[in-house]
């Protein structure tokens, strides 16, 4: 699978929060503070975890070859295998 700019460029703002989060950790910041930022970070990886999964599914539906095992049915249910072991 490819994987566009716009997912890169999601995990970058991503890994830039983690590491403000280790800054303000360093930093000896509120504990308040750092789980603000640490969940606001792992809503931004679930939410690409979300866009990836959907973007696989989309891709899977359009090249699924009549020749293949595969149902849509299964397919569908592989996605959501996946969302739901993400959490």
């Amino acid at each position: 699978m490819e994987y566009d700019d716009k997912v890169k460029n999601r995990l970058k703002r991503i890994d830039g929060q983690i590491k403000g989060v280790l800054r303000m950790m360093e930093e000896g910041k509120d504990c308040k503070e750092v789980i603000t930022q640490l969940s606001a970070s792992r809503s931004a990886i679930d939410r690409t975890i979300g866009v990836i999964v959907s973007s696989n599914l989309i891709a899977c539906m359009e090249n699924l070859d009549e020749t293949d095992d595969k149902t849509h049915e299964s397919i569908i249910s592989e996605a959501v295998e996946l969302l739901v072991k993400s959490r």
